[in-house]
């Protein structure tokens, strides 16, 4: 499988109670398909997987196959503590027909590399499908090293890695040693220095409420090869890549500007709680340059 384009980690509305809202995840799927998003991905941590029971993650994964059909890619989502709902998961996206899964590290037990890479390698058995690694070391206090990557690569449905670590020499070792491994944007505000290295693909969560501002950027960087025009873009995005990845609140400020595009996100659950006022304006206000500065950037294209 090719992972190429923009790929969106796709946010679960919820109503004030915390339910899931199905109409308003409907109307966010397709309006992502509508912008020319390459992919979907259900069960991210953008999705807050982590606040699911494994009964709703495997509902929300049916149900979202169900709105996409094969209209673009659907990846779903393994990360879990328990190897056994991973498994679950991963046969869960093999029966529905997914394009592929997400597998990254479990969070909290801090596996070797070799125990992880078995541990990666049993899910894989699970679906047989294509893979996207997911390193977030910042999240699952381990990283996906050499190690990892060389006892992954037995199988061949290891086909991309999203990397967030920000480690900017992992974006080198996976685009020099590793090649065979698709490298896919899960850094932000590296998205620039990743398609400057190779990479395809873009697994960004301001895509939710941004797809035609993150696609203007891969089409500048990845399709077109103009770094020109591509760092006119970057520049415009990083008051909002410095919101989302260094202010603490990726996913309040995801489900803000989904609210601020026209389509109900409602609260995240607990832990955490919505913006306060002064967040919200920060936000509305990045997004309102960074939208006309893009759209004049593009007019000129």
């Amino acid at each position: 499988m090719k992972f190429e384009g923009i790929y969106t980690p796709v946010i679960t509305p919820h109503r004030d109670d915390g339910s899931i809202d199905r109409d308003a995840f409907v109307k966010i799927v397709e309006h992502l398909i509508a912008s020319g998003v390459h992919g979907v991905i259900s069960g991210g941590s953008t999705g807050e997987y982590y606040a699911q029971s494994m009964d709703e993650r495997v509902e929300m994964a049916k149900f979202a196959k169900e709105v996409i059909g094969d209209r673009v890619s659907l990846t779903i989502g393994t990360v879990a503590i328990r190897l056994q709902d991973s498994i679950l998961m991963a046969e869960t996206a093999a029966k529905i027909g997914a394009s592929a899964i997400l597998v990254g590290s479990p969070p909290y037990s801090v596996p070797t590399e070799r125990e992880n890479a078995l541990n990666a390698l049993t899910i894989d058995r699970a679906a047989d499908l294509p893979i996207m690694l997911y390193n977030y070391p910042g999240r699952m206090g381990i990283n996906m090293g050499e190690d990892f990557l060389d006892r992954v690569a037995r199988s061949r449905n290891f086909c991309a890695i999203k990397e967030s670590s920000g480690d900017i020499n992992r974006v080198h070792l996976l685009a020099r040693d590793y090649p065979h491994i698709q490298m896919s944007c899960g850094m932000d505000d590296q998205a620039l220095e990743f398609f400057a290295w190779g990479a395809r693909s873009w697994v960004c969560g301001g895509s939710n409420f941004l797809p035609k501002e993150h696609g203007a950027l891969y089409r500048a960087c990845a399709v077109e090869g103009n770094f020109a025009r591509g760092r006119r873009i970057m520049s415009a995005l990083m008051p909002l890549m410095r919101v989302l990845e260094q202010g603490g609140k990726f996913i309040q400020c995801i489900k803000h500007g989904s609210e601020m595009a026209g389509f109900h996100a409602g609260p995240p659950r607990p832990p955490l709680r919505g913006l306060n006022k002064d967040d919200m304006r920060q936000l509305e206000q990045v997004v309102r340059v960074l939208k006309r500065t893009i759209a004049e950037i593009e007019a000129e294209a």
